[in-house]
C-alpha cells in the first residue's frame, strides 16, 4: 500500500463465519446442506412457528470445541444461548439464536507468516450461532424472494482482537483459518458458496497511539482476495479523510467486487441495539473435562505438526513439506501413496507437478483425482526404476491411466510402447548418431557451452522414441563429449 501517509497505522480485526459440516441444523433436524430448491430444507422449527421448541445439535458443539482447541482457546465449562434481535426479512424468527456474554471458546491465537516474519494473531473468542436465510434479488424484477434453506444452519464466528496491521496480515490470517477448519473437518471453507464469510473491522490511528480510531465494518466478504482489497480501499479512504480533517463515521459498509470499492449500508449498531437476553427455550449446556479429552484425542494433527513429520520422517525439503501440508486431502493422499513406495521425494514431485496440473486444469480437488494412491505409487516406481522416463510417464501414461483407472500402469506403459531400453550398447549407438549429426554443436560444447547437453539429450530422446534412460544417456553423452577435450 504505497503512497499512504506513514504517520498513520492501520488496525484490523476480523470476524469469520464458518458454516459447520453437520448433517442437520443447529436446533432441529432439517438438512444443513448447500443448494437444493428454495425453501425445501425447512420445517416449523426453522420457520419459528408458535409452539415449536429448539433442541441443540451436539455435533455442532463438538466442532466449535475442535476449533477452540486447535487455536489454544480456553473452553467454557458452562454455556448458554441468547436471542439477538434484528428484523431482517430472511430471519424468520425475528431474532438470531447466538451466544453473547459467554462464548464457548475464549482467547487463543492463530499463527501467521508474512514476508518471512512469524507472529500470532490473538483471538477474542469463538462462539456458536445459527445462520440466517438468504434474500434473492434477481428472481423477480419487482420483488425480493426469500430462501429459508440456510436459516438455522450452524455457524461458528471466530472473532479476532484488533491485532492485524496490514491487508497482507489479514490475507495470511484468513488463509490459516480456512486451512484449520478444513484440517479439522468442520467446514469446507468454500467462500464462493458462502460456507465461510468474513467481516472486516478497519480503523486507523496515528502511529504510536494506543487508542483505537473509529472503525468501519465491511460485511460479508466472500473471498480472501476481496478481504485484502476491501481493507486496502478502506485504509486509503480513511487516511485521505483524516488528511482533509473530515470526520470518519462508524458504519457498516459493503464491498463492490467489480470496481474494488466499498459503500455505506447503514450506521453501525451497538450491542445494546440488539436487545440480547438468554433464550428461555434452550437450557444451559456444559462441557466437562472428560468430553474435552475425548474431542482432543479424536482431532487430526495440525499443519505445523504435519510439516515437521514430513521433514523428519519422509525427509522432504521444507518447501515441499509446507506446500503439501496446506491441504488435509493432499496430506492424506501423500501418506496413502507413501504406504506403497519409499520414493517420498518423487511422490512430492508428482503431487506438486502433474497431479496439481490436472486438478488445476479440471478445477478439481485432490479428492476428485481419478487415480488412487496405490496406482500413483506404481507410476512412481516405474519412473524411479528407470523403466519409463518421467516425461513419458507424466505426458502420456498419466492421462491414459486417468481415462482407464482400472488399468495396471506397467501393462498400459507396455501397450503404449513407453518402456525405456536401458541397454548401454543401444544408447551408445543413439548418442554416437546424434553427435555425428551435430559436429558444430559438439565443437561449441567443447569450447565451454555446457548447456548444450540438454539439446543432445532431446535429440537422443527423439531418436530413441523415448526409450533411452535419461540418467544413462546423460552419462554416455558426457563420456563421449569429454573423450577428446
Amino acid at each position: 500500500m504505497t503512497g499512504l501517509p506513514e504517520k498513520y497505522e492501520l488496525v484490523i480485526g476480523l470476524e469469520v463465519h464458518a458454516q459447520l459440516l453437520t448433517h442437520t441444523k443447529l436446533f432441529c433436524s432439517d438438512a444443513a446442506v448447500y443448494g437444493g430448491e428454495p425453501n425445501t430444507h425447512i420445517s416449523p422449527i426453522t420457520l419459528a412457528y408458535p409452539g415449536t421448541l429448539p433442541r441443540l445439535n451436539e455435533k455442532a458443539v463438538e466442532f466449535a470445541i475442535r476449533m477452540g482447541l486447535a487455536c489454544g482457546s480456553d473452553i467454557s465449562a458452562v454455556n448458554w444461548f441468547a436471542r439477538k434481535h434484528y428484523f431482517y426479512p430472511d430471519l424468520p424468527k425475528g431474532y438470531q439464536t447466538s451466544q453473547h456474554i459467554n462464548n464457548i471458546c475464549q482467547g487463543g491465537g492463530v499463527k501467521i507468516t508474512v514476508n518471512g516474519t512469524e507472529r500470532v494473531v490473538q483471538l477474542h473468542h469463538i462462539h456458536l450461532e445459527e445462520d440466517a436465510g438468504k434474500s434473492i434479488h434477481d428472481a423477480d424484477p419487482e420483488k425480493t424472494a426469500i430462501d429459508h434453506n440456510r436459516a438455522g444452519v450452524p455457524l461458528i464466528e471466530i472473532v479476532s482482537e484488533p491485532d492485524m496491521f496490514s491487508a497482507d496480515e489479514a490475507y495470511a490470517y484468513l488463509t490459516e483459518i480456512r486451512k484449520l477448519v478444513r484440517y479439522l473437518g468442520i467446514c469446507d471453507g468454500n467462500m464462493e458458496e458462502g460456507s465461510m464469510r468474513a467481516d472486516a473491522n478497519v480503523s486507523i490511528r496515528l502511529r504510536g497511539d494506543k487508542k483505537l480510531g473509529t472503525k468501519v465494518e465491511v460485511k460479508n466478504l466472500n473471498s480472501i482476495r476481496h478481504v485484502k482489497k476491501a481493507i486496502e480501499f478502506e485504509a486509503k479512504r480513511m487516511m485521505e479523510m483524516a488528511e482533509k480533517g473530515e470526520t470518519i463515521l462508524q458504519q457498516t459498509r459493503s464491498f463492490n467486487a467489480e470496481n474494488g470499492t466499498t459503500f455505506a449500508l447503514r450506521s453501525k449498531e451497538e450491542a445494546n441495539d440488539y436487545r440480547y437476553f438468554p433464550d428461555p427455550d434452550l437450557p444451559v449446556f456444559t462441557v466437562d473435562e472428560k468430553r474435552l479429552q475425548a474431542i482432543r484425542q479424536a482431532m487430526p494433527p495440525m499443519p505445523e505438526a504435519v510439516r515437521e513429520r514430513f521433514e523428519s520422517r519422509f525427509q522432504l525439503p521444507a518447501y515441499d513439506a509446507r506446500i503439501l501440508s496446506d491441504d488435509i486431502d493432499v496430506v492424506t493422499f501423500f501418506e496413502a501413496t507413501a504406504e506403497n513406495t519409499t520414493h517420498y521425494k518423487a511422490i512430492s514431485n508428482w503431487l506438486l507437478g502433474p497431479v496439481k496440473n490436472w486438478t488445476n486444469d479440471h478445477n478439481a480437488t485432490i479428492a476428485e483425482f481419478p487415480l488412487k494412491p496405490a496406482a500413483l505409487a506404481k507410476l512412481v516406481e516405474l519412473v524411479e526404476s528407470g523403466q519409463i522416463s518421467f516425461s513419458s510417464a507424466s505426458s502420456r501414461l498419466l492421462p491414459a491411466l486417468v481415462d482407464n483407472t482400472g488399468a495396471d500402469p506397467l501393462q498400459l506403459a507396455t501397450s503404449l510402447n513407453l518402456l525405456q531400453n536401458a541397454g548401454a550398447g543401444e544408447i551408445e549407438q543413439w548418442v554416437a548418431e546424434v553427435l555425428t549429426r551435430m559436429p558444430d554443436k559438439v565443437a561449441e560444447y567443447k569450447k565451454g557451452k555446457k548447456g548444450l547437453i540438454g539439446l543432445f539429450m532431446g535429440e537422443v530422446k527423439k531418436l530413441s522414441k523415448g526409450k533411452a534412460d535419461p540418467k544413462m544417456t546423460t552419462t554416455v553423452l558426457e563420456q563421449k563429449l569429454n573423450e577428446t577435450i
